[in-house]
């Protein structure tokens, strides 16, 4: 499965777009760890270059995210596309796309866990 479709990219605002908004940013894709708890709220992301920055005229070689990360806790905070696309789980499980995630605010996502 592509972690992150074409379509997707371009329905994610730039990093620091939501800089304002708190927990009104919209969480626009899950990703999650099929064999364990992890799970990863994007509600921004852009390409970045090899020293993670995504302003500088450098070719862009990965794609960071900032969200929501739960994990051993909760907090938000930035995650890249390649270490998603890195983690190997049981059996060879990879990290997913929730292809049946609907856009809802940080609050909301709060609110219902």
């Amino acid at each position: 499965m592509k972690l992150l479709s074409v379509k997707t990219r371009k329905l994610l605002p730039p990093l620091y777009f939501n800089e304002d908004k708190g927990d009104a940013a919209i969480v626009v894709v899950k990703f999650f760890a099929p064999w364990s708890n992890w799970t990863w709220y994007a509600t921004e992301g852009s390409p970045v270059d090899e020293d993670g920055m995504f302003d500088a005229d450098k070719p862009k070689v990965d794609f960071l995210f900032f969200g929501l990360v739960d994990g051993f806790e909760k907090e938000l905070g930035y995650f890249s596309l390649g270490e998603l696309e890195s983690v190997t789980g049981p059996a060879g499980l990879k990290i997913e796309r929730d292809l049946y995630w609907e856009p809802r605010s940080l609050r909301e996502l709060m609110e219902n866990k």
